[in-house]
């Protein structure tokens, strides 16, 4: 057992100053002045007095066997490491497969999904990659939802983008309703992870599918939302009639210098908008590439995605951009914990005991707990990768 006194929580939302009990990988008792002086049972005790205490952070978006492979074998990215999760805060990921769908399979994808698992974060993946039709574990979509409990939905199928399959409006509403009935029987969320890319479609094909069936329009959750002006106005629309929308953290210098919305500031733009906090999040595309394409398709350089990105710009937005703290850890807390059906994200009796530890003073990360486990403390990573 493991007692946490002192803390200034926020769960998000601000609970003050309050003491945590963790058994079991779960979080107990959240409550002031926590007594277990009485206590026969062993507990470990932590004094978080000069820390704001806030759930494990949720990247609902990762490349966990890499990805990238659009300038050659060469440019293949690697898989992604515990140590740079732990050091990012990241206590659960969602695996995605990216352009290549044909060297990078949905068994090492799972397969590294559980490694993650047993190396001491929660891990969970997307059925799919890019290409349509959907290349599944089993036979169909509903299957491997159904049958496997680490895929909760189906993705990152692209549309808008010069490397997609350009799926038919039919066969792009076809895969969302058997995500949706798969996630309906399995209890899980079944959600359609969208890549968008640079096409003036933008998010067109999800808004007339919207439009013409009954499939709601939270069966999507469409990301890459801030890669240029364009496609952040459709997504402040998209949001605002009921969609969510996913902010791509992972960036360099080129892509903001050409119009991508850095993400802190984009979050302030969307929120003053009118768009509800509890439509966006952030996720990194950690471990993806991060190819620079010309006008006529043509590779012009690449460089790879970093997890550490995430809360990056989650700091930036609290520190440089004016944004609460409740709001801006909210985008990769309870936001995603809610849209992908997670008993995660917030601080509350029963969830899973993932917790940061953020310096009052600096908001710099200095320890983690994921799953009851201590995995980094006093700004030192103690439990890395089983070959780190």
């Amino acid at each position: 057992m493991l007692l946490i006194k002192n803390g200034e929580i926020f769960s998000p939302k601000s609970l003050g100053k309050n003491d945590i009990l963790i058994s079991n990988e779960k979080i107990e008792y959240v409550h002031e002045g926590i007594d277990i002086t009485s206590s026969s049972v062993p507990i470990q005790i932590l004094d978080a007095s000069d820390y704001y205490i806030v759930p494990g952070f949720i990247d609902a978006h990762v490349h966990l066997i890499g990805g990238g492979g659009e300038g050659g074998f060469k440019t293949r990215t690697p898989e992604l490491l515990l140590s740079d999760c732990i050091k990012g805060g990241i206590t659960t990921v969602v695996g995605v497969i990216g352009t290549d769908g044909t060297t990078r399979t949905m068994t090492s994808l799972l397969a590294k999904c559980r490694a993650l698992e047993e190396e001491g974060i929660t891990s969970f993946v997307y059925t799919g990659s890019y290409q349509t039709p959907v290349k599944t574990l089993f036979s169909k979509i509903e299957e491997d939802i159904i049958l496997v409990d680490k895929i909760i939905g189906v993705g990152e199928i692209a549309i808008s983008d010069h490397r997609s399959s350009q799926p038919t409006k039919e066969e792009f509403a076809r895969i969302a309703a058997q995500a949706r009935n798969g996630g309906l029987l399995s209890g899980k969320a079944g959600v359609v992870n969208v890549h968008i890319g640079d096409s003036k479609k933008m998010l067109s094909m999800i808004e007339e599918i919207v439009e013409e069936t009954e499939l709601p329009i939270t069966q999507f959750y469409p990301t890459h939302i801030n890669r240029n002006s364009y496609l952040f106005e459709a997504g402040i629309k998209f949001a605002k009639n009921g969609g969510f929308v996913d902010f791509t953290t992972s960036s360099i210098p080129h892509f903001l210098n050409n119009g991508e919305v850095k993400c802190s500031v984009g979050l302030k733009r969307m929120l003053e908008s009118g768009v509800k906090i509890e439509q966006i999040t952030f996720t990194s595309d950690g471990q993806g590439s991060l190819p620079d394409f010309d006008e006529n398709g043509k590779l012009r350089g690449m460089k790879v995605g970093r997890v550490s990105s995430l809360y990056s710009e989650v700091k930036d937005a609290i520190i440089n951009e004016g944004i609460k703290i409740e709001d801006a850890i909210s985008v990769i807390t309870k936001n995603p914990a809610q849209i992908l059906k997670l008993q995660k994200g917030e601080i509350k009796n029963g969830y899973d005991a993932d917790l940061v530890f953020l310096n009052k003073t600096t908001l710099d990360i200095e320890a983690v707990i994921s799953k009851g486990k201590i995995m980094m403390q006093d700004n030192e990573v103690i439990v890395k990768g089983t070959f780190e």
